[in-house]
């Protein structure tokens, strides 16, 4: 039984003579980002506008087909296909005089068109 003890107590003793006992330094902020700065000071991102809705319209007179997205920001997105990328976008005054997303029908380029 002694023996038993023995061999606990020096294993014990080993296993505490094999953990490092250096001083160590723990920094809460991390190491320092050297663009802090820079990234303090500069402005705002402002993301691309959000398609609201994807429609497309059938114009009177010669039966063509305009696909449009109209923007989160006001603007419109004119496509001559459905797959068109990125299409031409217009300011939000020229949307406004085409109509809006809720309209079930648009004046573009002159003709009447029906969504």
């Amino acid at each position: 039984m002694t023996t038993r003890l023995t061999l606990l107590a020096l294993g014990a003793a080993l296993t505490l003579t094999a953990c490092n006992n250096n001083d160590h330094t723990i920094v809460q902020q991390g190491p320092v980002d050297p663009m802090a700065n820079e990234l303090a000071n500069a402005a705002p991102v402002e993301l691309p506008a959000a398609i609201l809705e994807s429609k497309s319209y059938r114009c009177s007179g010669d039966n063509s087909v305009v696909y449009i997205d109209w923007l989160s920001n006001g603007k419109a997105r004119i496509k001559k296909t459905r797959d068109e990328i990125p299409g031409t976008e217009i300011d939000v005054d020229a949307a406004k005089a085409i109509g809006d997303a809720k309209s079930a029908t648009i004046k573009y380029q002159g003709k009447s068109c029906k969504g």
